[in-house]
């Protein structure tokens, strides 16, 4: 789409950019999970690599068409501000509503891998300036990651049960023939991408009208993709389900950190203007800080909520 110069334009086209890539996105997962059922894949399999990957699917198709309209700011920053959004905002905001519980073996295996992921997005991006080989490194560290989920997944019966529980219950709706869900899927991947355009373009246009910075405004751009992550996150705890809130919010930040991010470094890579390194010591300490509190008991009550919910507003005046 060519370039938007109008104000109000600009804030028709980032509200129906981001309401239909929501909504086609969910399609697209739910489209890809009936066929790869069809086609005999594992439930866990399906958890660990098309469930994630599909959630976490707007942050990479803006981070892919911003690295490839040469805002490699705008690209790395909608990771940052999403990483940091699904650690405060969606942990703090499920908490408050009721207590968050997270299982010590998922704080050992996913909680570790998701730092790890989060230790090697700062490495790339600390020197301020991505590499195309950095890109590639961090998406052969996605497949290392997913390797270890599926592998863990294995042996661990219960985590197999909620897998292909929640697969299910996201699928159990009518049925129809295995053609006509790969035509859906293919058609909601078209509109996905040409909504993540929309929604590119016209934060770009309200950037450039109001004076905002590319990596303030990546950031915004990540708040905004994290919103899917924040309604799953609420339902899942009005069903008690609260440790799939935490594996949820894990699972996202591993797939943004690695695959969104390595995704968009080897679509083209380049020199970050705007996004400094206090903003990635943020996104370290967002995750330290949750880890913290969740050692309380493991789990996270309503005071830790606030204190997280405060720390995500503080974040966003502090980064505008």
């Amino acid at each position: 789409m060519g370039e938007i110069t109008s104000m109000p334009l600009a804030v028709v086209a980032v509200i129906f950019g981001l309401t239909l890539l929501m909504l086609a996105s969910d399609r697209l997962v739910v489209s890809a999970v009936r066929v790869s059922q069809a086609i005999g894949v594992s439930a866990i399999l399906i958890g660990a690599l098309v469930v994630g990957l599909g959630t976490s699917l707007p942050e990479l198709l803006v981070s892919i068409l911003a690295s490839i309209d040469n805002r490699i700011d705008v690209a790395m920053a909608n990771v940052v501000g999403s990483n940091i959004a699904n650690v405060s905002l969606v942990l703090g905001f499920a908490a408050v509503v009721a207590p968050v519980a997270a299982s010590r073996l998922t704080l050992r295996r996913e909680g570790v891998l998701m730092f790890g992921a989060l230790l090697g997005l700062t490495a790339v991006l600390w020197d301020g300036t991505v590499e195309v080989w950095e890109g590639g490194m961090l998406l052969g560290g996605m497949v290392l990651a997913v390797y270890f989920l599926v592998r863990w997944s294995m042996y661990d019966a219960a985590t197999e049960a909620a897998a292909a529980a929640e697969i299910e219950e996201m699928v159990d709706r009518s049925r129809g023939p295995i053609v006509l869900e790969i035509v859906i899927g293919f058609g909601a991947l078209v509109v996905t991408v040409v909504a993540a355009n929309f929604l590119l373009e016209g934060g770009l246009a309200i950037g450039r009208e109001v004076g905002l910075s590319d990596a303030f405004l990546g950031v915004m751009l990540g708040v905004g993709t994290s919103l899917p992550e924040l309604a799953t996150a609420v339902a899942a705890i009005r069903r008690r389900e609260s440790d799939l809130v935490v594996g949820n919010v894990l699972g996202s930040n591993i797939f943004n950190s690695l695959a969104v991010a390595g995704a968009a470094g080897a679509a083209g890579g380049g020199i970050l203007n705007d996004l400094d390194q206090p903003l990635l010591l943020i996104m370290l300490a967002a995750a330290v800080f949750a880890g913290l509190f969740s050692r309380t008991g493991l789990r996270l009550g309503r005071i830790e909520g606030i204190v997280l919910l405060m720390g995500f507003f503080a974040f966003t005046v502090a980064s505008y």
